[in-house]
């Protein structure tokens, strides 16, 4: 099998998720459909889409979406893929009491589009350096049906931004330059660069994010930011070093450190 030769992990399964896309059915549905013989246009459609998976392209960006808490977001080669492990920092988010919300770096507006469609009266801004990445958070805002409560504003972190809020959330890049070169392909080759490192030792967002939280939180607000399951000690020490008291530490469903979650000073 071509996906197999390619070194695809799971062939089978991405087989399914394409051939599924390319029916126009549900996977559930797909069984049921598995002894017809294709269209030549359907074989087509399968031979090109196997080739391009074959090359890594991550099936998120063949089919245009990737399921994220209780949502398909659109996605493509601008944004980074939405991962369950950030579902990890949305749990934790709707913990909080929040009427309002700052979303840092959105990409595809996983984290404060879901967190606005379970908080129907919370309103929300949603920043990115990348004009492509606001673009498709814009269009997965009018897909959810939230495009009314949130604001976005192409933005470098905190950067010309005014307002308190009671939330703030980021999913930054914090890979080091040196573990790049070790990221599966479908992420080192497809997705943005600009998401996923900051270069050096991958703590470059977070000192800028700690730097300048205290200004955009509101008094007994809160804070939560995804970080690599081996930062966490550093990631602390960070904040703590910017005169947050002790952040927390919480953990994702494999049991790694994902989250930290900082306090108003």
């Amino acid at each position: 099998m071509m996906l197999s030769a390619a070194g695809i992990e799971d062939a089978v399964r991405d087989a399914r998720i394409l051939l599924a896309h390319i029916l126009k059915v549900d996977q559930s549905a797909l069984n049921a459909r598995l002894d017809e013989r294709l269209k030549q246009s359907a074989l087509y459609s399968m031979d090109r889409v196997i080739a391009v998976r074959s090359l890594h392209q991550p099936v998120s960006h063949i089919i245009g979406k990737r399921s994220f808490w209780n949502h398909e977001f659109l996605v493509n080669s601008d944004v980074l893929d939405p991962r369950p492990d950030t579902e990890t920092l949305v749990a934790a988010a709707l913990e909080q009491s929040f009427d309002n919300v700052l979303d840092l770096g959105t990409g595809s507006g996983a984290i404060i589009l879901s967190l606005l469609a379970e908080r129907p009266a919370a309103m929300g801004v949603a920043t990115d350096i990348s004009p492509k990445a606001l673009d498709m958070a814009r269009r997965n805002a009018g897909r959810i049906g939230v495009a009314d409560r949130v604001q976005f504003t192409e933005a470098d972190w905190f950067s010309g931004l005014s307002g308190r809020f009671d939330l703030i959330v980021s999913n930054p890049p914090y890979i080091a330059e040196n573990e790049m070169e070790g990221l599966p392909p479908e992420v080192r080759d497809w997705e943005p660069h600009l998401a996923l490192t900051p270069g050096e030792d991958g703590l470059a967002a977070y000192r800028i994010l700690a730097t300048g939280l205290a200004g955009f939180l509101a008094p007994a607000g809160r804070a939560l930011f995804e970080i690599g399951y081996r930062q966490a000690a550093d990631v602390s020490d960070v904040f703590t070093e910017a005169g947050f008291i002790q952040p927390r530490v919480l953990q994702d469903m494999s049991g790694h450190d994902r989250v930290i979650l900082v306090s108003s000073k």
